[in-house]
């Protein structure tokens, strides 16, 4: 489950619509999607560019700056668009765009940009390593926080990870399938894979998709035969390790990813009730459940919840986060995130698993997961648990990180209660 931090849809969402009822080649469907979340990841790298170049207390307009965000960009981060037509068309997207005036501005900064070319790729390389925060467009207290977490090294490496476009990931529906038939299927309908296996995945559940029509064309997809999800969020499903004609409790279920992959560990017998705040993501989780032809999962808004009995042998609180660990999926994440969020998210995370655990069978299993890399929200929260709880133990606990895992950062707790 992700957690918006502030009012307003993430970018890629926003992004997602505009391109579904858009006129547009799958070339340059592309394209657009590759200038709008690169404009959003750099933004800060790009901005720092624009002061070079602006006259201190005249910074430019939002609009106007966001075309020369966009010229730069090209300029110095996409090499299949030559640098004189990317400020050509940059500068006739602000004549068509009301900017006419500023055409002028425009062109002689972004010019005077392509006379400079080397010594500014070489300015930007030289500030990864001495202001990481600015040469990796990332928040200066984040990077500080990580810096002293994990290390210069491996910081930069997330914060590479961070701005590279992310993978797309899919797991056998092992309910209508087996991974044999399933790319025996995919190689009909043009489908590029590689098998992707770690520790916790097991043997050919998860694949790479490395080229692919769109999804949603797939009559593979379209029959469930497989979802799209990152490996990490296999993790907690292992842990969790749910049986058949058990009574399991998803607390925070949509869009539906773990709570399917639950059916299947059961073999599609006893119970998942799947909760979730909001009705519309719940209605995500049905969606998925019907194509995927799993029928023993009951959705719930958590008022109902509340009023279960301690009836569930197992449960999984994939707890609202600030979703540092899948950063490179949610591009403006960044810009969006601060440290008083994480706090108060701390809080809610607490208190989240203090109420689920009262509805957790003696000797039952609880699994808390989140999709961030901050200590507070992660080990943090089950100490602080642990402590006011006696009656439950600690059994595992894991942190994935991108650098050294290859996949979406994810922390799993396995707990158990006592007898």
């Amino acid at each position: 489950m992700s957690q918006r931090l502030t009012s307003g849809e993430f970018t890629e969402n926003l992004l997602e619509t505009a391109l579904a009822h858009a006129r547009l080649s799958p070339a340059d469907r592309g394209l657009g999607h590759e200038l709008v979340c690169g404009v959003v990841r750099w933004q800060a790298t790009l901005d720092c560019l624009i002061a070079r170049k602006t006259t201190p207390g005249r910074e430019p307009r939002p609009a106007l700056k966001n075309l020369l965000r966009l010229g730069l960009y090209q300029i110095f981060w996409l090499d299949r668009i030559p640098p004189h037509a990317a400020v050509h068309e940059t500068v006739e997207l602000a004549k068509r765009s009301g900017y006419g005036a500023q055409a002028g501005f425009i062109n002689a900064v972004l010019r005077g940009y392509l006379r400079e070319t080397g010594a500014i790729r070489k300015i930007l390389a030289d500030m990864k390593i001495s202001q990481p925060a600015l040469g990796w467009s990332h928040p200066e207290w984040l990077v500080d926080q990580w810096q002293k977490q994990f290390g210069d090294e491996h910081t930069r490496s997330l914060l590479e990870w961070n701005n590279t476009p992310p993978k797309t990931y899919a797991r056998v529906n092992t309910l209508k399938t087996d991974a044999a038939k399933l790319v025996a299927r995919w190689r009909e309908e043009e489908v590029e894979y590689d098998f992707f296996t770690r520790d916790w995945t097991g043997e050919n559940v998860a694949f790479e998709l490395k080229s692919h029509p769109p999804l949603g064309s797939l009559p593979s997809f379209r029959d469930g035969w497989f979802y799209i999800q990152d490996p990490s969020t296999l993790l907690a499903v292992r842990e969790l390790n749910p049986q058949p004609g058990e009574i399991i409790l998803d607390a925070c279920a949509a869009p539906g990813g773990k709570t399917t992959l639950m059916a299947q560990g059961m073999n599609h017998t006893g119970k998942i009730i799947a909760g979730d705040l909001d009705e519309n993501r719940l209605k995500l989780v049905q969606e998925n459940c019907a194509r995927l032809g799993i029928t023993i999962v009951e959705t719930v808004l958590p008022a109902i919840l509340q009023q279960q009995p301690p009836i569930f042998d197992r449960i999984l609180l994939d707890a609202p986060c600030s979703n540092t660990g899948v950063m490179r999926r949610r591009v403006d994440l960044r810009w969006r995130i601060s440290p008083e969020e994480i706090s108060r998210l701390k809080r809610t995370q607490l208190d989240l698993l203090e109420r689920v655990a009262t509805k957790l069978k003696p000797g039952g299993v609880l699994v808390y997961s989140t999709c961030s890399l901050e200590p507070a929200e992660n080990s943090g929260v089950v100490k602080d648990f642990l402590h006011a709880h006696k009656n439950f133990q600690l059994e595992t606990e894991r942190q994935l990180l991108p650098f050294a895992d290859g996949v979406d950062g994810a922390y799993v707790a396995r707990l158990k209660l006592s007898t």
